[in-house]
């Protein structure tokens, strides 16, 4: 698991409405760990932890939908 990985599950565990799922690429959403309203939470609480700012045109799911994705929209911004 990546440095980036850990923040994120740690930065999304009290948010979440079902256990986080090992697999990386796994659906949060279709799985019931986030839904729509959720994301909103969760993309603050996650601006915070990795010290970003989330335009508010990448505010979809779709760009939030896995742990992969979350980690790598972040690395990217973060880099």
């Amino acid at each position: 698991m990546t440095p980036a990985e850990e923040t994120i599950r740690r930065t999304l565990a009290p948010l979440v409405r079902a256990p986080i799922p090992d697999d990386v690429d796994a659906s949060l959403f279709e799985l019931g760990v986030l839904d729509s309203f959720g994301l909103m939470d969760a993309v603050a609480r996650l601006e915070e932890a990795f010290a970003t700012k989330v335009p508010d045109a990448d505010l979809t799911p779709r760009r939030f939908e896995t742990l992969a994705k979350i980690e790598a929209y972040f690395t990217a911004r973060t880099a």
